[in-house]
Order: C-alpha cells, then structure tokens, then sequence
C-alpha cells in the first residue's frame, strides 16, 4: 500500500479529489472529498496529486547542529495530536522536541504482538515531526504505541538516557480540551514523554525522622483509609491526561504513607479502585521494594472489591 492517511489524491476515472482518510485493506481505501462524505475506492483507481504537501509531511533532514543560545533546555519531549486540517476524522501525531538536544527518535507500534516501525528520525532542538496518523473513532483499535528516543549535542551537556514510552490510548485520553501545542501553532492534545519518575530515596526519608525541631516539618497524620481517585484529588482532573493523573496520584499515595511511618500507624489502606491495574500494579511495586512495609494485600473485597489495598507497617 503506497498511500497513507492524509495524502491527497485523484480519482483516474472520474473529476473528483480529496484526502485519504482510511486504510480499508491492501487493495481498497477511504477518501473523503469536499463534502466531507467517505468513499471506498480501489487503490488503483487514484492517483497522488503531485505538488501538494500536507502539513508536517517534509522529510527530516539531518543538518550540521546549531549552536543553542541562552538556556540549554533537557526537559520537554512530547507528543502532539492533531486533527488534519482538510479531514476532521483523521489525527496526526507529531514528536515535538522543546529541549536543546537533536533527538533519535522511533515510534513502533505493537497490535497484539505484532510490531510495525512507523517512524524513525532527527528531530532537531525546538522542533517537531510527523510520526503517524490514525482515525479518531478507531480508537479503540489503536496498537500500543513506543516511543523511544536518544540525547545527542555537540555542546558540553550530559545526555539524559534514553527514553522509552509505551502507552496504550484510551478515549479519555481525548476527552480534555483542545490547547495550543508548543511550536506546531495548531490546537490539539498534548502528552509529555519525559515526565521524572517516581524515585524512592529512603536516605533522604530516614534523615528526615532525625532533623532537630527547628529543621522538622510537621507532618499531617494520614486517616486510616486514603482514596487515590484524581477526582478526590484535583478539581481540574478532566484537562490532565493519563500520565499526569497517574504521576499525582502516586505523588499523593507516597506522601501520605511517609506520612503513616512518620506516625507509626500499624496498617493504612489505599484505596486506588480497579480501573486498568496500572495504579494498582505501580503501588505494589513500590510497596514490594520498601523496607518499612511488613506485608500487603487486597483490602476487604466485600468493601472494596479488588479496588483497595491494606498495607500493614512493621
């Protein structure tokens, strides 16, 4: 199949025109012309109109590095989404690179364990790339997308390592307003790949049961059962998208069981809901690797279900 979604076309046989905006098979495709109505035609039956370039289509070229002025920037990484400006159905995803590093950047997806690289590239400092482009009310058939990409400069700045992202979409994901992206100049969704992790120092925790009254924090005592819905949460939970939601509520789960050791509670439970399991799956994680956690386990499924987990501190 030599066409792709968003590639404007001819029809051979007929005085019509428009936008591909469906891979039906290896032989037939969707085009939706001017009245925005979709016809299925055979691949053979159309033609590429020469000439015309859309949007973010440009080959990347690989350029000798400019010298980056004022701050040299490492954070800023994201995928862009946005609707194709002639095809309201079809959405491309760009990489858009606001840090100060040239970046190696690759997508594959993964469709039931069957991987497809879509994209492989330069995307130089403050700058974005075309990646893929999908059918919005396909969603749900989505593949798991990968992102990965690698630091490079010529300047005197330590490469970060490289990144790696696997996110699976869902239609919440959607559900947010549209913004203005970083440099595209386009409205459209926003998802950050090179959000910080969440990292346990426990030095940093053991020094701070010991600092002298005038260095200690007080600490609030957590209650006996902490709810991790983002609705609890954040008021404006409906504009964040699933990263940043995940990243607060495992910033709030932290806090409120340094808070339990600091207290000397002998169980706490957090109550994360069942959703997908990745919550869930991030608490246990940290909860297997920590020193100060007897055991843990699912809270009362007759109140819970599987949406709540008690942990029991030595």
């Amino acid at each position: 199949m030599k066409y792709k979604l968003g590639d404007f076309v001819r029809f051979v046989d007929e005085k019509m025109e428009g936008f591909v905006t469906r891979i039906i098979d290896d032989n037939m495709i969707g085009v939706t012309g001017e009245d925005d109505f979709e016809i299925p035609v055979l691949a053979s039956k159309v033609t590429t109109v020469h000439g015309y370039e859309a949007p973010g289509t440009s080959k990347t070229k690989i350029e000798e590095e400019k010298v980056v002025t004022g701050e040299f920037k490492t954070k800023g990484v994201y995928v862009g989404v946005v609707s194709d400006a002639k095809a309201n159905s079809v959405v491309h995803f760009y990489i858009i690179n606001e840090t100060s590093f040239q970046l190696l950047v690759s997508l594959t997806t993964d469709k039931q364990s069957n991987f497809k690289g879509e994209f492989g590239g330069i995307v130089k400092p403050q700058s974005t790339e075309k990646i893929y482009s999908a059918q919005l009310a396909d969603l749900q058939l989505w593949p798991k997308f990968i992102f990965q990409a690698i630091y490079f400069t010529t300047q005197n700045a330590e490469p970060p390592a490289p990144l790696v992202v696997n996110e699976k979409f869902k239609a919440k994901d959607f559900s947010s307003t549209k913004k203005q992206l970083p440099l595209l100049n386009q409205s459209g969704w926003l998802i950050q790949l090179d959000e910080p992790e969440m990292v346990i120092d426990a030095q940093k925790l053991k020094e701070s049961f010991f600092k002298t009254p005038e260095e200690k924090i007080t600490v609030e005592k957590p209650k006996g059962e902490v709810d991790l819905h983002i609705e609890k949460l954040r008021d404006d939970y409906q504009f964040l998208n699933s990263a940043e939601i995940l990243q607060i509520q495992l910033t709030h789960f932290q806090k409120a069981l340094d808070a339990a050791i600091v207290h000397q509670l002998p169980e706490v439970i957090f109550i994360h809901g069942s959703g997908n399991g990745t919550l869930r799956h991030e608490i246990h994680k940290i909860l297997g690797k920590h020193q100060k956690i007897e055991t843990f386990m699912d809270a009362r499924k007759e109140k819970f279900g599987y949406g709540a987990t008690r942990v029991v501190l030595k």
